[in-house]
């Protein structure tokens, strides 16, 4: 529901500034935090992306399968496909290895939901190639898959430079004439940004080497989508209208409920968050993160952005003496759109003298807030070989662990607030900390919704929608993995630092025992399965009841659990809810030996919880 509203009003302000198709949503899932690209992405679950995905999807163009735009909508552009936010080696656009039965039940699962459900009328292939074809070329991903199969009906744009990258960087084209046969056999409508090979299109035609009713077939689709959007009709936009829009202060709470919800708070020994109004008199302030509102990657300048700092200090007055120290810079200077020679990383040397500085600043403190993580700099968009922003290591980046055990050692209370694209293996940070928090980049309201967690003013709710890894080591560190991955490393846990699913908030939960409808159905019967949450705290809260499901023996092997469904439901203290979820056999379906959608007969683990590490089970049988 909150992402209706928030990309209900991203269309009209993209509308208004004269924008008619978004690039967006990102429906990749992300299942190696290396890539730089993390960010831009829903998580790591094919069910929860796709859930996230339609809801943005119909939000952005009105409504569900509609066939007219209407004028404060815009056209949804599915992206990337088919895998690419599981690459080799992390690396943006290098080749991913999946076999067409984990393409099919994995990656493309979301991709099907959204052109299903909710009728997304845009779609851009990957830079990546998929069982040896580069996507922009693949007839098979893109015309038999996604039109005949599907039911596609939309326009489908290259990603930038894609069609070039035929020649240039997968070496299938030996020119430019080759790459635009390529891509238009494939069944790509549109080239972006600058022109390659479709300008030579005409010419290809007079020669026979390309059929002109493929020409035909991309133009009707690129006219089709100007007629959805009534540009013919209305080309213009009302810029009065856009100022007036653009940045207003609906919007703008739009932006801090959407910073207060996304926050995750993983661990709060003590109860030490939000923090006792009056206790603390001096509060440390220190990190490299401490005094910036990060926007994260293709960012433009919002009217207004505030830090934590400056957050703190509007909201704390003169009662608390706020004590602030950089600690570590981790880049001089530079931004996400960058090249990398421009971007310099802070030297050991240099941040000497920063660590030694936020040490002598909180000898007198009461509590230090330790603000770090990564910035746009360091994870983004590697788009080129001068452009790079894939990392070999997950933890905090630079001189940040150091300065974190220099707190330590002045033996005061600390807590931690992550800021980052993708999860970071912060286990330094974990174990010298009360409470963690991982803030990810919360856009232009972060400081007030930090501020306001910090004080109590908003509890936070969110759960993790991607595994936080102990190390890189532990790649991959995806919750749905198969039943012989996850044997364990010698001397080193093999469990994540914090699985998916979790987040706790100001109150506690009880769980009852679940209970379930039927104990046997048949392969096309649903059944229900029930469970009682109780809030035990002494505060209203807000919990995400998660419905994990098992096929415990089938004919090819399954995940150990996968994500079905999901209810975010908000308790006061002291009361109690049924929640009841209904499992259809297309949750109980997989692809067999044949690549056949079917549910097979056998028993079913139903695992109900707080998180896909805390759950209770029950179970049920399928006959045929």
């Amino acid at each position: 529901a909150l992402l209706g509203e928030i990309y209900t009003a991203i269309a009209e302000e993209v509308r208004l500034r004269g924008g008619h198709e978004v690039l967006a949503p990102v429906v990749d899932l992300a299942r190696d935090p290396r890539w730089g690209r993390t960010e831009e992405c829903l998580g790591e679950d094919p069910y929860h992306v796709s859930r996230l995905a339609v809801a943005e999807i119909i939000a952005y163009q009105g409504g569900t399968k509609v066939e007219k735009i209407a004028p404060k909508h815009v056209i949804a552009t599915l992206k990337h496909f088919g895998i690419h936010g599981a690459s080799e080696g992390g690396l943006n656009v290098a080749p991913n290895f999946a076999d067409e039965r984990t393409a099919r039940e994995v990656y493309f699962k979301s991709f099907e939901a959204c052109v299903k459900q909710a009728g997304a009328l845009g779609l851009m292939p990957c830079y990546n190639e998929w069982s040896g074809l580069p996507a922009h070329s693949n007839q098979w991903l893109l015309t038999d898959l996604l039109r005949k199969e599907w039911g596609f009906k939309g326009l489908i744009v290259s990603d930038y430079n894609a069609i070039q990258d035929l020649e240039t960087l997968h070496k299938i084209a030996p020119n430019a004439e080759s790459t635009a046969i390529w891509a238009l056999n494939a069944g790509v409508d549109l080239e972006t940004p600058n022109r390659y090979g479709y300008h030579l299109l005409t010419d290809l035609v007079k020669k026979g080497q390309v059929a002109q009713h493929l020409v035909d077939s991309a133009v009707v689709r690129v006219l089709t989508a100007k007629f959805r959007l009534g540009l013919f009709e209305n080309p213009y936009t009302d810029p009065n209208e856009a100022k007036r829009v653009i940045g207003c202060e609906a919007n703008r709470k739009l932006a801090y409920r959407a910073a207060t919800e996304a926050m995750v708070l993983l661990k709060n020994e003590g109860n030490i968050l939000p923090l006792q109004k009056g206790k603390y008199k001096k509060i440390a302030i220190i990190g490299p993160n401490a005094d910036r509102c990060i926007l994260g990657g293709y960012s433009s300048t919002p009217k207004q952005t505030i830090s934590p700092l400056q957050a703190l200090k509007n909201k704390m007055g003169n009662d608390v003496e706020l004590i602030y120290a950089e600690g570590v810079r981790l880049t001089d200077k530079g931004n996400w759109f960058s090249d990398s020679k421009d971007i310099k990383v802070t030297t050991h040397a240099e941040n000497a003298a920063r660590i030694q500085e936020a040490v002598q600043k909180c000898q007198n403190a009461d509590i230090i807030l330790y603000f770090g993580g990564a910035n746009e700099a360091i994870f983004r968009e590697g788009w080129a070989n001068d452009h790079l922003g894939d990392l070999t290591d997950i933890d905090l980046f630079g001189d940040q662990n150091e300065l974190i055990l220099a707190l330590k050692k002045v033996n005061k209370p600390m807590v931690g607030f992550v800021f980052s694209g993708p999860p970071l293996a912060c286990k330094t940070l974990d174990d010298n900390t009360l409470a963690l928090v991982q803030c990810w980049f919360l856009g232009q309201e972060t400081g007030d919704a930090v501020a306001d967690l910090i004080l109590g003013n908003v509890a936070p709710s969110g759960k993790l929608p991607i595994t936080i890894p102990r190390s890189v080591g532990h790649l991959p560190a995806y919750y749905s993995y198969k039943p012989s991955a996850r044997r364990g490393y010698a001397f080193e846990e093999v469990k994540p630092l914090y699985p998916f699913g979790h987040g706790l908030t100001y109150t506690t939960f009880k769980y009852g025992v679940p209970t379930i409808g039927q104990t046997q159905i048949k392969q096309n019967e649903n059944v229900w399965v029930s469970v009682s949450v109780t809030n035990t705290g002494e505060r209203t809260g807000t919990e995400v009841v998660q419905l994990y499901i098992r096929d415990v023996v089938s004919s090819v092997t399954r995940p150990v659990k996968e994500l079905k469904n999901f209810r975010k439901i908000t308790l006061k203290a002291g009361e109690r809810q049924l929640v009841t979820f209904v499992i259809t056999p297309e949750q109980l379906s997989f692809y067999n030996r044949a690549l056949k959608q079917v549910v097979e007969a056998g028993t079913f683990e139903v695992m109900i919880g707080t998180s896909s590490e805390t759950v209770q089970k029950v179970s049920f049988n399928v006959v045929d």
